[in-house]
């Protein structure tokens, strides 16, 4: 029994190593292809053994090292301030939904839910963001549509804090006269780390990617982040490979492929970077924060 229970065991690593390899193999290809020469892309398409390889696209992105280096700091602005805000709002407003005794509990989570299915549309959301707020064209832009981005994270928490935090140890702190704020601040969230870093990468992730409030929001070039610098620099290159204006410059053919890579490689290293910092606690919040009280 002993043997069978090994033989299993040995045949489970085998299978996660080969679904491991198989999900890092199409970002050891997109590593490759950004080193690989433009021509050779054109010509042989990619590969993970190129014949030749090729910097231009790293040393063309190099010539606009401020402006990536700016927009790398306006991105890990609104990524610190936005995930940790983030989470503390969330938080907030999952601890009371845990709590049985809190009015209109039930509504409240049905108009959380509701927001999953249904939106106000794009006009609506930039005129309050616009018109009412005010903050288009400032950083807060870029922070505030993220900051309850979606409902499934409340619910998530919720549930978590429902079934994660023992009620006696909520009780006791009662008994023992702590408020509420007190209970949450020195009981709660010091027993809740799973699900705060399962809902802080969801948050950080969010951050980081986000290219669409910068595109709706944003016009002036001080507050670009870095997904819409990127994405302006690849709009530029569409640009002037086009054929149109291909017939009037006289420089080089432009590395249009591997600046596409160099751009994804270069937006998604910080991701890679994090993770193991979240991944200890990423799979316990998930689970127990999706079990049903």
């Amino acid at each position: 029994m002993h043997r069978e229970n090994r033989g299993w065991q040995w045949l489970s690593h085998i299978i996660m190593v080969v679904i491991s390899m198989a999900c890092l193999f199409p970002f050891a290809l997109l590593v490759m292809a950004s080193f690989t020469d433009e021509q050779e892309i054109i010509r042989d398409g990619y590969s993970f053994f190129p014949g030749r390889f090729s910097v231009d696209a790293y040393l063309y992105l190099g010539n606009k090292i401020g402006e990536i280096a700016h927009a790398y700091g306006i991105t890990l602005l609104i990524t610190v301030v936005g995930t940790v805000v983030g989470v503390a709002v969330t938080a907030m407003l999952a601890y009371p939904l845990s709590k049985p005794d809190m009015p209109y509990r039930n509504l409240a989570a049905f108009l959380i839910f509701f927001t999953l299915l249904f939106n106000g549309g794009l006009v609506p959301t930039y005129l309050i963001y616009t018109q009412v707020l005010g903050i288009k064209n400032t950083i807060w832009a870029l922070i505030v549509p993220g900051l309850l981005a979606n409902g499934f994270n409340v619910l998530l928490m919720r549930s978590y804090f429902s079934t994660a935090i023992p009620a006696a140890v909520i009780e006791s702190a009662n008994i023992d006269g702590a408020g509420e704020f007190r209970t949450f601040h020195s009981i709660v969230i010091p027993l809740s780390t799973p699900i705060l870093a399962t809902v802080g990468l969801f948050q950080l992730v969010l951050y980081w990617n986000d290219w669409f409030n910068g595109m709706v929001y944003i016009t002036d070039s001080r507050f670009y982040s870095l997904q819409n610098l990127l994405n302006r620099i690849l709009t530029d290159i569409q640009f002037l490979t086009s054929s149109n204006v291909r017939s009037s410059v006289s420089a080089g053919p432009m590395p249009s492929e591997t600046v596409r890579m160099a751009i994804a490689v270069i937006g998604v290293v910080p991701l890679l970077a994090a993770y193991p910092f979240f991944q200890r606690f990423f799979v316990k919040g998930l689970v127990v924060g999706a079990v049903k009280g």
